[in-house]
């Protein structure tokens, strides 16, 4: 089984190559002073409407209505609730098509449905992005302007085209300026090629590895952690080249992300390939998402925010058994990696233990990864059980154990000193 099948973002990549003519014409138009600022509007909307039907067919109108509804929310609703509607109509029109689309039986090689899940999922982020700026006043609709004029800036920034299938996250006031500055940026082709060389790059090592991984079949026991790690690392790889591509995408549109805000740059790579910190790791992954996660959730929850942060990730992400799993692993070993390495590297004083203690961590980490990744990706229930009686269970139940114990002993310490009643008060 090929793994990075699995990934939904897989389908619509030649929908984004198809998309990039468009994007250097948009800008190429813009530079020359062929478009106004209405009619940059209007390009990006049409060419994200033309872009739905082409890549979704008929469930394009599943993308279609929560746009119509959430841009008549924003314009007709209070900025203090605009969020609190946005939020509901997004999230429960995006859970009823992923419980609808996966109760039925639909064809495998009919990819159409997994791009409008797909493209649902990256609307529900731009809109409640945009109606959590409204509700701090960081964007304030014009109301002195027509129904039209109100309307095609939003709904631009909903469907425009180079974003439609991809991220990263844009928020309002930047799709604005860059709407505004576009002709004066300097040329971008250069820039979106060097990406697309580095998507073919991480293409030829992906096809490489797949076919290292076809060409060994079956393993047992302990034999299976590196099968499971090469197979979480095609689906990282499949991650990278489809984050690479959409940047491509916006940088030949004139949308390039600023600096950090990306979901992928080389630096992020080395980090995510290098750090023996699962906590750097998850910062790092998919940026764009985990800052939007961040403010949407996180910020705002006033108990356990990480653990309420990776449960609506899971319900974001369709609520599949393996994503709820996969999820809550993920947050729990979070939590302990926040608690097991200073007590680790507090037992690290000479350089080698301390690279001794790097080495460990860095296997360690790579490997939880690789677990909470595939199972993420499990579809089968079957499939997830076997899993989780597997060898590669052993380290996730191994730093589930050592923070239970480390919980354990700090509230001894706790009551130890007579400071239990104190930091309740606190």
């Amino acid at each position: 089984m090929c793994w990075a099948d699995l990934l939904v973002l897989l389908p619509a990549a030649p929908y984004r190559l198809v998309a990039f003519p468009f994007a250097a014409l948009f800008h190429h138009l813009c530079a020359s002073g062929h478009l106004s600022l209405t009619a940059r509007y209007i390009f990006l909307l049409a060419g994200g409407c033309l872009l739905a039907g082409i890549a979704m067919g008929s469930y394009a109108v599943l993308l279609l209505i929560p746009v119509a509804g959430s841009v008549l929310i924003l314009l007709s609703v209070s900025p203090a609730h605009a969020h609190t509607w946005v939020f509901a109509l997004q999230m429960s029109w995006q859970t009823l098509c992923h419980l609808g689309l996966s109760s039925q039986e639909l064809d495998p090689q009919d990819a159409r449905p997994a791009i409008a899940l797909s493209a649902i999922m990256l609307l529900t982020q731009k809109a409640t992005s945009l109606a959590l700026d409204i509700h701090e006043g960081l964007v304030q609709l014009q109301l002195g302007q027509g129904f039209l004029q109100r309307t095609l800036p939003l709904c631009s920034y909903l469907l425009f085209f180079p974003a439609l299938l991809g991220g990263p996250l844009c928020s309002f006031s930047t799709f604005q300026a860059r709407i505004e500055s576009c002709g004066a940026l300097p040329c971008p082709l250069r820039a979106a090629g060097q990406r697309c060389l580095c998507a073919v790059a991480l293409q030829g090592l992906r096809a490489g590895l797949a076919g290292g991984l076809a060409s060994r079949q079956g393993c047992a026991g302990l034999g299976c952690l590196p099968r499971v790690w090469a197979q979480a690392l095609l689906l990282r790889l499949a991650y990278y080249l489809h984050w690479v591509l959409d940047e491509a995408l916006l940088e030949a549109a004139g949308f390039r992300p600023e600096a950090g805000q990306g979901d992928l740059s080389i630096h992020d790579l080395w980090t995510l390939e290098t750090t023996h910190r699962l906590a750097v790791f998850t910062r790092t992954w998919n940026k764009s998402t985990s800052r939007w996660l961040r403010r949407l959730v996180f910020q705002r929850c006033p108990a356990q925010p990480l653990l309420a942060t990776f449960a609506f990730s899971a319900w974001w992400h369709g609520l599949r058994p393996g994503q709820v799993f996969g999820f809550l692993c993920w947050a729990v070993m979070v939590e302990a990696d926040y608690r097991i390495h200073p007590f680790l590297s507090a037992w690290a004083t000479c350089q080698g233990v301390k690279l001794l203690y790097r080495g460990t961590t860095w296997v360690f980490t790579q490997l939880i990864v690789a677990y909470i990744l595939v199972a993420v990706e499990t579809e089968n229930f079957s499939m997830l059980c076997l899993l989780w009686t597997s060898c590669n269970s052993i380290l996730p139940l191994s730093y589930s154990l050592a923070l239970l114990l480390l919980l354990a002993k700090n509230h001894r310490i706790i009551r130890w000193f007579g400071l239990e009643g104190t930091l309740k008060i606190i």
